[in-house]
C-alpha cells in the first residue's frame, strides 16, 4: 500500500498527465459508440465525455473514477428517441434526471452503495473484465460491430456477444492482428520490466496507442492492403469552426416539462445512471492501491451537476463508467487530476485534433482494454474466491453469469438477490444454538434472531423428547 499522504494532484501529475491521455484516447471511441448505439447524435456522446471528465472531478471526491456516457443507458435512450417527439425532449430528462440526482445526494442516498457484498463488487469486475475482452477482440482483428465499448449481453443491433466473436473470426483482417498483437506485447513487456514501468512520463498503454498508430501508417505506405482504414479507426466528426460547434449543439425543449413520458425518463436515467455510477465508485475505490474511499452522496452531487450541464448543452446522460475507470488505474492514474485532465484533452482533441485522432486504429486501442479486462478477470482472482467459503464464491459466480448474459445492471441485481440469500442462509443457522446439560436441553438465540428463523424454531422445538 502506498503513502496516500503524498497524493497531492500537482505533485503526481508526472503519472496523471499520461494517464488521462491514455484515457482520452479510449474514451474517444466509447463516447462516439454509445452515441451511435443509442442513436443519437454522434456529437452527443463527445459532449456527455468533455462535461464528465471536466465537471464531475470539481464536485466529486472520487480519486480514481471517470466519468462519461456509459453504454447502460443505450436500451432507455432507445426507447426514449420511440416514445418522445424529439431529441430536444430527451435532453430535458437529463437535466431533470440530474436534478433528482442532486437531491439524492442531499437526501444521502448513496448509502445503498455499502449494501453491496465484497463477493458481488468482486464479480461485476471479473465479468467487466470478461466482457471487455469479448466486446474488444472482433476491433482487435478487424471486425467493426458498431458498438466500440458495449457491455450488454444483446447488442443495439441484435448480435449477442458470442454471435460478435464467431462473426469477427470469418471477417479477420491481418494488418488489424498484427497491430493488436504487438501491441499487446508492448503493454505486456511494458508491465514486467521493472525499468519501463518506472518511466512515470511514458506509460505503457500511451506508448503502445503511438505504436499502433505509426505501425499503421507504415502499412499505409509500404503494404496499403493490410493498412487498417474506415470504420476501423477512430472517427471523430470535423469541426471546421465554431460556427459549426454551434450549430451541433442541442437545446432542451422546455415546453415538454409538462410530459408524463420525460419524467419517466428521467427516472429510468436517473436509477440507472445513479446505480453505475455507485457501482463505479465501489469497484475504483477496490482497485486503489491507496485504499482511499469515495464520499458516495458527493458522488451523487457531482454527477447531478454534470447531467443537468450536459443535457443542458445537448449531452448524454453522463455516469462514472468502470471501464473508463479501471482503464486510469491501469494506465497508473493516482489522483482526481487524471479524470480532469482527460476531459481537456478530449475536448481539445475534438476541437483541433480531429485529423490526427482519425488516424489511431481500433485495433490499437481495442488491445489496451483487452489488456485491462485481462487484468479484471486474472485467473488470480478466481483461484482466490475458489478457497472461500460458498456463501462467497457462489455469490461471486452467479454476478458473473448473470452479468455476461444479460446486462450489467441486471446482472447487479441477480447477484445482489444471490448476496442477500446467502446471508439469510447463514443468518438462519447461526442465530439459533441447541445444547444440551445432562438431560436438559439449552436453546440459545442471539441477537439477530427475526423473524426468518422461526420455522427452523418451530422444527428444533417440535423434535424435543
Amino acid at each position: 500500500m502506498g503513502n496516500s499522504a503524498n497524493l497531492s494532484p500537482l505533485k503526481n501529475l508526472r503519472a496523471d498527465v499520461p494517464a488521462a491521455v491514455v484515457v482520452a484516447l479510449v474514451a474517444m471511441p466509447l463516447c462516439l459508440g454509445v452515441a451511435l448505439a443509442s442513436g443519437a447524435p454522434l456529437i452527443s456522446g463527445l459532449i456527455a465525455g468533455v462535461v464528465g471528465g471536466l465537471l464531475v472531478p470539481l464536485f466529486s471526491r472520487s480519486h480514481l473514477a471517470v466519468s462519461g456516457p456509459t453504454p447502460a443507458i443505450v436500451a432507455t435512450v432507445l426507447v426514449a428517441m420511440q416514445v418522445l417527439p424529439s431529441f430536444s425532449a430527451f435532453l430535458l430528462a437529463v437535466v431533470i434526471a440530474g436534478g433528482i440526482q442532486i437531491v439524492l445526494g442531499i437526501v444521502r442516498a448513496g448509502v445503498v452503495a455499502y449494501f453491496f457484498p465484497s463477493a458481488v463488487i468482486q464479480g461485476i469486475l471479473s465479468a467487466i473484465g470478461i466482457i471487455i475482452i469479448l466486446k474488444q477482440f472482433p476491433y482487435a482483428i478487424g471486425f467493426d460491430l458498431g458498438e466500440f465499448g458495449g457491455q450488454d449481453f444483446i447488442s443495439a443491433h441484435g448480435e449477442n456477444t458470442f454471435s460478435g466473436v464467431i462473426a469477427a473470426l470469418t471477417h479477420l483482417e491481418w494488418g488489424a492482428l498484427l497491430i493488436s498483437v504487438l501491441t499487446l506485447s508492448i503493454l505486456i513487456t511494458w508491465d514486467k520490466v521493472a525499468v519501463l514501468r518506472k518511466q512515470t512520463w511514458l506509460s505503457g498503454p500511451l506508448m503502445a496507442v503511438v505504436f499502433g498508430t505509426l505501425l499503421n501508417a507504415l502499412l499505409l505506405y509500404a503494404v496499403p492492403e493490410l493498412a487498417v482504414s474506415g470504420q476501423n479507426l477512430v472517427n471523430l466528426p470535423i469541426i471546421h469552426s465554431f460556427a459549426d460547434l454551434r450549430g451541433m449543439l442541442q437545446m432542451p425543449d422546455w415546453g415538454m416539462i409538462g410530459s408524463k413520458s420525460v419524467w419517466v425518463t428521467a427516472v429510468a436515467l436517473t436509477f440507472i445512471a445513479s446505480l453505475e455510477s455507485l457501482l463505479s465508485i465501489e469497484a475504483a475505490d477496490k482497485l486503489d492501491t491507496y485504499k482511499r474511499r469515495t464520499p458516495l452522496d458527493r458522488e451523487l452531487l457531482g454527477q447531478g451537476i454534470a447531467n443537468i450541464a450536459s443535457g443542458l448543452i445537448g449531452g448524454l446522460p453522463v455516469a462514472a463508467v468502470i471501464v473508463r475507470s479501471t482503464a486510469n488505474v491501469a494506465a497508473g492514474a493516482r489522483t482526481k487530476a487524471s479524470a480532469f485532465l482527460h476531459g481537456l484533452f478530449l475536448l481539445f482533441a475534438v476541437l483541433f485534433l480531429a485529423t490526427l485522432m482519425n488516424r489511431i486504429p481500433l485495433a490499437a486501442l481495442a488491445s489496451i482494454l483487452i489488456f485491462v479486462g485481462f487484468k479484471l478477470a486474472h485467473p488470480s482472482i478466481f483461484k482466490r474466491m475458489f478457497r472461500l467459503d460458498k456463501s462467497q464464491y457462489l455469490p461471486f459466480v452467479i454476478t458473473i453469469v448473470a452479468i455476461l448474459l444479460s446486462s450489467l445492471i441486471t446482472g447487479v441485481v441477480v447477484g445482489l438477490l444471490a448476496g442477500v440469500f446467502f446471508v439469510l442462509k447463514a443468518n438462519y443457522h447461526s442465530a439459533i444454538e441447541i445444547g444440551r446439560e445432562g438431560s436438559a436441553y439449552k436453546i440459545a438465540l442471539n441477537r439477530e434472531v427475526t423473524f426468518v428463523n422461526k420455522a427452523r424454531l418451530s422444527h428444533i422445538l417440535e423434535r424435543l423428547p
